[in-house]
């Protein structure tokens, strides 16, 4: 029933990416309506898909399964939800062009390497920290593309290469908005990330989360100063861009970099909460 869910959902995030795709080529020859409906409609199944198999292999018997290629497949969910969710009242399914590949690429690798948990996670304090550090990483996930996006937007309009997505993208002035607003909304979840984590893990320079709570803290420092540059001297462009992705870069060494090693190189399974 699993395999059925996974390979049904591949499909489905495929036919949303296809559709996706086709509009950035072909809108501006159809009704504002059309294939948007099916694009959403098939990315909505495929989410429902992805939690009906990720609900039983996450939550198991032994404790929160927070393993590598499971944690990747539930950030890419919540990822693929939040762009889905915003793009009902806003265009940004576009998004979809870089969060559809990735998310179905996490459904294959949790295919190809399945993983059994070796934790348990039962302290409703640790529970709250690990659930608004994986909202936080999924956020500033969303940043770091919606940066890339932005980033691409902005080398064609200065190109005059106004074709294709270019056409279909919300005004430059719109997607650095909701840029800023991402970042933003992902800056004070890290915030309280790291607030849960000092107050409910015993010692967050222990040495096995030392790294990651060092790595957490600079991307939060990163986040802030991009967001003062922005508030105090109008960062944009280029210079925004290179700032959400240094500071998301923090953020995947601090929980996936660490991750991958500790269990893919030295074959370490520890019980570790995102921070």
């Amino acid at each position: 029933m699993s395999s059925t869910l996974k390979y049904t959902a591949i499909a489905l995030y495929a036919v949303a990416f296809a559709v996706t795709l086709w509009r950035t080529h072909h809108l501006n020859g159809t009704k504002p309506g059309d294939r948007r409906t099916v694009m959403l409609v098939a990315w909505g199944i495929a989410c429902l898909l992805h939690a009906a198999y990720l609900y039983p292999q996450t939550f198991t018997a032994n404790g929160l399964n927070l393993t590598f290629y499971n944690a990747v497949s539930i950030v890419c969910f919540m990822v693929a939800v939040l762009v889905l969710g915003v793009s009902t009242t806003r265009k940004t399914e576009f998004l979809g062009l870089l969060v559809l590949p990735i998310t179905v690429a996490s459904i294959v690798l949790t295919i190809l390497r399945p993983e059994v948990a070796a934790s348990s996670l039962n302290l409703h304090g640790l529970q709250l920290h690990i659930v608004v550090s994986l909202f936080a990483f999924s956020v500033l996930a969303i940043s770091a593309l919606q940066s890339i996006l932005l980033f691409t937007q902005d080398r064609h309009l200065r190109r005059h290469q106004l074709g294709g997505m270019t056409n279909v993208l919300p005004p430059l002035h719109d997607s650095e908005k909701f840029l800023f607003q991402t970042i933003a909304v992902g800056f004070a979840l890290l915030s309280t990330a790291l607030i849960t984590g000092f107050l409910f893990l015993e010692n967050m320079f222990e040495q096995h989360v030392a790294h990651k709570t060092i790595l957490s803290i600079l991307a939060w420092l990163v986040f802030a100063l991009l967001l003062w540059g922005r508030w105090q001297f109008g960062w944009r462009g280029s210079i925004a861009m290179r700032w959400t992705l240094g500071g998301f870069g923090f953020l995947i060494l601090a929980y996936l970099g660490s991750k991958y090693v500790q269990e893919l190189i030295l074959y370490k399974v520890i019980t570790i909460p995102v921070t």
